[in-house]
C-alpha cells in the first residue's frame, strides 16, 4: 500500500515537472519564430546593401560572446554554440529567400547549358534570386542555340565531365564577343584550356565545392580558376560571395592534383567499400546495432554514395588518368599495411601509427575536436 502511494506521488511529480518543460518548450518555439523574423529583417537589409549574407567575424564574435553568457549561467558553453549553430543555418535558408543584390545590372542574360541538372538549377535559382534574367539551354534546344546566346553576357556550362571539353569546341565557338563563358565541373584544367581556344572574350573556371542539395550557399566554398580578362567577371565572383559562399582561387593544374585526393580517391574508397559489404553479404541492419557513431556516420558516408547517380561518380572518378596513379599508390599503401597485419608486425605498425601522427601535426588534435561535435550529432540521432 505504502509503495502504491509512493509510485502515485512520484507519478504526480513527474506529471507536474512535465508540464512545465512543455511550458518552457513553448516559450522556445515563440521566441525561435521571433528570431527568425528578426533575422528575415537582417536579411532584407543585407540585400538592399549588397552585403554577404554570411559574415564570419559577426558569427565568430556573437558565439564567443554567448559562450561567455553561458558559463557565467552555469550553462554548458558548447550547448548554447550547438543549438546557435543550427538557428544559424536556419537564418541563412531563410536569409537566402528574401533575394540578393545584383551586382551587374547592365549584364544582359544569362544562359546555363545543362540548365536543367540539378546543379545547373541551383545556379539558376541563385542568380533569378539575385535579380538575372536566365535562360536554360539542354540538349534539345541546340536548334535555337543561336537566338538563346544572342545578348547573353554570362554562360555556364554544367554538362557531364566525359562532355564538357568537346561541348565547348563544338557549340560555344560563336558567344557575343563580351561574353563570359565559364563551367563548373569538378576537373578545371582541361574544361578551361577548351574555353579559352573556343571563346576570346572572358573566360572562367568555377568548381563548387558541394553537392545541388544545400539549402544555401553560406559557408560552401567555390573554387575559382582564372582564364582570362578578370576584370571582366569579378562582379561575378563578388555576386557568389554575396550569396554566402567562401572563394578559393588557385591554378587549374593545382586544383586537378588536389581533386585526385579530395574526390577521386576518396570516392573510389567508398565504392570499394561498399562493393565489399555487397560481396560479403553484410546484414545492414545489424551492422547498424552495433556500430559506434563513428562506424554508422562512415556507413552513412558511404550509402550516401550509393544513394546518387553512378553516372555522376563514374565521370569524376574517370575524368583525370592521373587518378589512377593516386588510386594505385592507395592501393599499395593498403598493401604494405596489410603485410604488417600478416606478419603479426604489431611494432612496425605502432611506428607507421606515430609516423603518420607526427606527420598531422596540430591538424590531429583538431580534427579530433571537430570530429566529437559530428560524432556527438550522428549520436542523437539514434531513435532506437
Amino acid at each position: 500500500m505504502e509503495e502504491r502511494l509512493m509510485n502515485e506521488k512520484t507519478t504526480a511529480e513527474l506529471e507536474n515537472l512535465r508540464g512545465l518543460i512543455d511550458g518552457v518548450d513553448q516559450q522556445l518555439l515563440h521566441l525561435l519564430r521571433k528570431r527568425l523574423d528578426l533575422v528575415a529583417q537582417v536579411g532584407a537589409v543585407k540585400h538592399g546593401a549588397g552585403l554577404p549574407i554570411y559574415a564570419p567575424q559577426r558569427e565568430a564574435n556573437m558565439l564567443a560572446k554567448r559562450r561567455e553568457e553561458a558559463k557565467a549561467m552555469n550553462v554548458a558553453p558548447q550547448l548554447i554554440e550547438d543549438i546557435l549553430r543550427r538557428l544559424m543555418r536556419e537564418s541563412y535558408l531563410n536569409e537566402k529567400d528574401v533575394g540578393f543584390k545584383q551586382v551587374k545590372a547592365d549584364l544582359g542574360h544569362v544562359v546555363i547549358v545543362g540548365g536543367e541538372g540539378k546543379l545547373g538549377g541551383l545556379f539558376s535559382q541563385m542568380l533569378t534570386l539575385s535579380g538575372y534574367e536566365v535562360r536554360s539551354l539542354d540538349k534539345d534546344d541546340w536548334l535555337n542555340s543561336e537566338a538563346i546566346f544572342a545578348g547573353a553576357g554570362l554562360v555556364i556550362v554544367t554538362v557531364p565531365i566525359n562532355i564538357t571539353c568537346d561541348l565547348i569546341a563544338q557549340k560555344l565557338t560563336n558567344l557575343p564577343a563580351n561574353c563570359i563563358l565559364a563551367d563548373l565541373t569538378s576537373i578545371k584544367t582541361a574544361p578551361v584550356e577548351a574555353m579559352l581556344a573556343a571563346h576570346s572574350g572572358p573566360v572562367l573556371g568555377l568548381h563548387p565545392m558541394f553537392g545541388p542539395d544545400v539549402g544555401s550557399l553560406a559557408k560552401q566554398v567555390v573554387v575559382v580558376c582564372h582564364g582570362r580578362d578578370s576584370e571582366a567577371y569579378q562582379w561575378l565572383i563578388e555576386q557568389i560571395q554575396i550569396w554566402g559562399a567562401r572563394i578559393v582561387e588557385t591554378e587549374s593544374t593545382k586544383h586537378d592534383k588536389a581533386m585526385q585526393l579530395v574526390q577521386a580517391m576518396r570516392h573510389f574508397s567508398s565504392f570499394v567499400y561498399g562493393l565489399n559489404l555487397y560481396k560479403e553479404e553484410a546484414d545492414i541492419e545489424s551492422l547498424l546495432q552495433f556500430s559506434s557513431p563513428i562506424y554508422r556516420l562512415e556507413l552513412a558516408m558511404v550509402g550516401r554514395l550509393f544513394a546518387q547517380s553512378p553516372e555522376l561518380y563514374a565521370d569524376i572518378i574517370f575524368a583525370q588518368e592521373e587518378s589512377l596513379v593516386a588510386i594505385s599508390d592507395y592501393l599499395d599503401n593498403y598493401s604494405q599495411a596489410l603485410s604488417l597485419l600478416k606478419s603479426g608486425d604489431r611494432d612496425g605498425f605502432v611506428a607507421q601509427f606515430e609516423e603518420v601522427s607526427r606527420w598531422f601535426g596540430d591538424f590531429a588534435p583538431q580534427f579530433q575536436r571537430e570530429s566529437r561535435a559530428m560524432l556527438q550529432s550522428v549520436n542523437d540521432m539514434k531513435t532506437g
